[in-house]
């Protein structure tokens, strides 16, 4: 077998990016979000048809300690919460949108 030389091992950040990514239901939510504004979890449900809710709010919990996701509890009754696109999250939304259009 020949090994390249220049192949170095994958950054952390990258490996990150890609098991996150990999997970299933992730791009959905990116896509979901992808168009900016604040979203509810009942909007994610039903803008994403067949997620489980459990897994809907695992997913959203796993973005946000990743750094994608900003989660905000509203002050009224019942709480709302929405969630938002971090800067980061955005770049990396950038990217998903552009590489799901082709």
């Amino acid at each position: 077998m020949v090994r390249c030389r220049r192949c170095q091992p994958l950054p952390e950040e990258v490996a990150r990016a890609a098991d996150l990514l990999g997970r299933r239901w992730v791009l959905a939510i990116l896509w979901a979000s992808a168009e900016g504004g604040a979203v509810r979890f009942n909007e994610f449900k039903q803008a994403i048809d067949g997620i489980p809710p459990r897994t809907l709010a695992q997913r959203l919990c796993d973005l946000e300690q990743a750094g994608v996701l900003e989660r905000r509890v509203l002050d009224t009754r019942p709480p709302r919460t929405e969630y938002r696109l971090t800067p980061e999250g955005r770049r990396l939304g950038m990217l998903v949108t552009a590489a799901l259009r082709g």
